[in-house]
């Protein structure tokens, strides 16, 4: 066993972890982004601060910044702890070592909840969840989805998979999911049917390597161009 977890646990990644799990550009920082189960990510608070577009959507945004502060809290130890059980498993080159990684997802929570309430307030934290968003079709450039599809294959079938792709593929014209192991560091067992069904779609489909990773061998995303898109994107004034 490599990661045991009961449910989806709420830990937030930084602006610099998604340029870098993502490969996403200064000029694409620049496009209408949507997080897919974001979580309490500071991507958005920092993002948004040097100007880009980010809304980010979760079931998670239900809750009061104090509810998701004591569920992270209740989470947090049992997640190190596991990780300290398993040395062999995880790459230190970003995090340095377990408490690295906790003390980069406290900051991470810390930013979230700074920026939460006004961030609702302005709708860039909407409540929803996979597989069905209340999004416009093609109202984002790019969605992205961290650390939730694949991931958790062990919680969530096929049809589930399924379902989220073509909904983030319906609301966007690019999609981009990171990582594609699972919590036992297995390439999830949806994701051959998954590009072969995007391909039979007429979607273009990439894994690429990135330059962030946690899990050994965790350092690939899946890209997948929208078959409907018509027009390159193009960044924000």
């Amino acid at each position: 066993m490599v990661m045991k977890l009961d449910a989806v646990v709420p830990f937030g990644r930084s602006l610099d972890e998604y340029q870098k799990m993502f490969s996403l550009s200064e000029t694409e920082l620049k496009l209408r982004i949507l997080g897919v189960a974001d979580g309490p990510a500071s991507f958005n608070a920092e993002a948004t601060k040097v100007g880009s577009q980010v809304i980010s959507i979760d079931p998670i945004y239900r809750f009061s910044g104090a509810e998701i502060l004591h569920r992270f809290n209740q989470v947090v130890d049992t997640i190190i702890a596991q990780v300290k059980a398993t040395p062999d498993s995880w790459v230190w080159s970003y995090h340095q070592s377990p408490e690295g990684l906790r003390n980069n997802r406290i900051k991470a929570i810390q930013t979230f909840l700074s920026d939460y309430e006004i961030g609702k307030q302005q709708g860039r934290y909407q409540i929803g969840e996979l597989p069905k968003l209340s999004c416009k079709d093609s109202e984002y450039d790019i969605a992205l989805c961290s650390h939730f599809l694949f991931l958790y294959s062990e919680h969530y079938d096929f049809q589930f998979h399924w379902q989220s792709i073509q909904e983030m593929l319906r609301v966007s014209q690019e999609v981009r999911i990171f990582p594609l192991l699972t919590l036992m560091l297995e390439r999830s067992p949806y994701l051959d049917q998954i590009i072969c069904n995007c391909s039979e779609m007429g979607h273009t489909l990439s894994i690429q390597r990135v330059q962030y990773g946690l899990q050994k061998g965790g350092n690939e995303m899946l890209v997948i161009r929208n078959a409907a898109r018509t027009e390159p994107s193009k960044p924000l004034p």
